[in-house]
């Protein structure tokens, strides 16, 4: 009787109509039957099948990963893994494996593919293994970056049939691209009787990731069928490989010799190369598209890029317009730190610190590129009494542990407002592990802007122990001497620089 009731309590639960607040109770009660199943699967392992399809499609409905887990291990303990595998079976095991592989749990997905592997063994079932199979595991094995792995399932994968198959094939060329073995990601795509679309983005995808843009580049004009997300991976590829003015033609002839229309990933990909060529045209055209589209309603990310890319390209006015039109329910962490970036950016210190304080009033916790802004803001804007809150904000309300970047905005705070005592003081609060020679260069720079010998010639001293070759040292130091009238003194450390063969990078201009 227990039996019954439990199997059809179990059948009777609709996850679909379960609310989200109810979901919690929903596992609850699965996992209490679930004890009960596990006492009668012992005798009785008629019951295996239809429970344990029912059991595990309830709780894959929208799984988690304790969900997988607990699925996992009630799989296991009650030995419903060693019964006999139909398809319906194979499909579970699969499901399982793409979450896994998809949540980012590489580990617990080839772990799963062991087990799976000697039940399917033992059940004479290794037929039921598709494609699914082996691509999800794929996945895991390139999200681990284990290509050693990788090349044993794909050893395997020739072993049991699958090594022609277009869907195992282009699973194979994604997971060598990202572990960065290219050539043998070239090898598989090379080999493959045919490709799609799907197999081509992957191999420029990999190529691009990898730098390798002229490799990537000849590839894509050899492509038959370029669809938006190929334009896309080669604008995103110029753009990260800092080549804007390449990203911004690709762009272009996306539009005009296929005639395909961006989507909000390309959108999100074109952004950086406008922000680098500070294009304002180009900026408010692409502004006026994503309008249009819907792109600003549907992707928070494109009003956050277009709020940096306006600041960057010299319209803060837009930047702020486009940031009052979302709602205060809308805006992310990402707009705040935009906007009060773009009013650090600009010099308007007192507008930074204003919204800092009203993204804090509205609960959202900064974080450390939002704590960086507002220093920043405070830096330029001579505003030392509040850096130094913010800073001690950081680190004692919100646990934010400071990097070099929070420690250079200080000491070059403190440097600008003449403090240098309490800039040096600083500087050597900073950790071992943190300090580098470039927050010494930074009080250096204010050594010499203040006139302050002593110091420098301190500050120079601590510099030279990490880096000797860089000239930009010795002429700050020679300015701060020949400033207070020791010429001698800033001819001999000019002296020292040349024998040094110590170099400075020279200024370059565009006239």
């Amino acid at each position: 009787m227990k039996l019954s009731r439990a199997i059809s309590c179990l059948f009777s639960i609709n996850s679909c109509s379960m609310t989200p607040t109810k979901r919690p109770l929903k596992n609850l009660i699965i996992r209490q039957y679930v004890k009960e199943l596990h006492t009668y699967h012992i005798r009785d392992e008629s019951y295996s099948g239809p429970v344990q399809q029912r059991l595990l499609s309830l709780l894959l409905k929208q799984p988690t990963r304790c969900q997988c887990l607990q699925i996992h291990s009630q799989f296991i303990t009650t030995g419903l893994h060693q019964c006999k595998i139909d398809n319906t079976g194979m499909m579970i095991w699969n499901m399982l494996l793409r979450e896994y592989s998809l949540d980012n749990f590489p580990e617990e997905a080839l772990e799963l593919y062991k087990q799976m592997k000697e039940t399917l063994a033992s059940s004479y079932s290794s037929s039921l293994a598709d494609s699914f199979t082996y691509s999800f595991l794929l996945k895991a094995c390139a999200s681990s970056h284990q290509p050693i792995k990788g090349n044993q399932v794909h050893a395997h994968i020739f072993k049991v049939g699958f090594g022609f198959h277009l869907y195992v094939q282009t699973a194979l060329v994604n997971m060598y691209s990202i572990c960065g073995c290219l050539g043998e990601a070239k090898r598989v795509f090379y080999e493959m009787p045919e490709r799609n679309s799907v197999s081509w983005n992957s191999m420029i995808t990999g190529l691009t990731n990898w730098g390798e843009l002229n490799m990537a580049q000849a590839l894509f004009d050899d492509m038959p069928n370029r669809t938006v997300v190929s334009w896309t991976v080669m604008i995103d590829g110029y753009t990260r490989m800092n080549r804007p003015l390449e990203s911004l033609i690709y762009f272009c002839k996306m539009l005009v010799e296929d005639g395909i229309k961006p989507n909000e990933i390309t959108i999100l990909a074109i952004f950086p190369a406008i922000s680098n060529l500070g294009l304002l045209e180009f900026c408010q055209s692409i502004h006026a598209y994503s309008e249009k589209n819907g792109f600003m309603a549907s992707e928070i990310r494109i009003t956050n890029s277009l709020i940096d890319a306006y600041a960057k390209c010299g319209c803060i006015e837009s930047a702020f317009r486009v940031f009052e039109e979302v709602s205060t329910e809308r805006r992310s962490l990402v707009s705040w730190t935009s906007i009060i970036s773009v009013f650090a950016m600009h010099g308007m210190a007192e507008e930074a610190v204003k919204w800092f304080e009203e993204m804090e009033k509205i609960g959202l916790r900064p974080n450390r590129i939002t704590f960086l802004g507002v220093l920043n803001a405070c830096s330029h804007g001579g505003l030392v009494n509040e850096g130094l809150k913010f800073f001690y904000k950081m680190v004692s309300e919100y646990g934010v542990v400071p990097d070099i970047k929070h420690y250079g905005c200080l000491i070059d705070m403190l440097g600008r407002a003449g403090r240098l005592d309490e800039a040096e003081k600083m500087v050597l609060k900073v950790p071992k592990d943190v300090i580098n020679v470039v927050v010494w260069r930074i009080l250096l720079g204010a050594c010499s802007f203040h006139g302050n010998v002593d110091m420098g010639e301190r500050v120079m001293r601590k510099i030279l122990e990490m880096e000797r070759g860089y000239g930009g040292d010795y002429v700050l130091l020679s300015n701060i001497f020949s400033s207070v009238g020791r010429y001698e003194d800033a001819e001999r450390v000019r002296r020292l620089m040349d024998e040094r063969n110590a170099f400075k990078i020279p200024g370059l201009s565009l006239i």
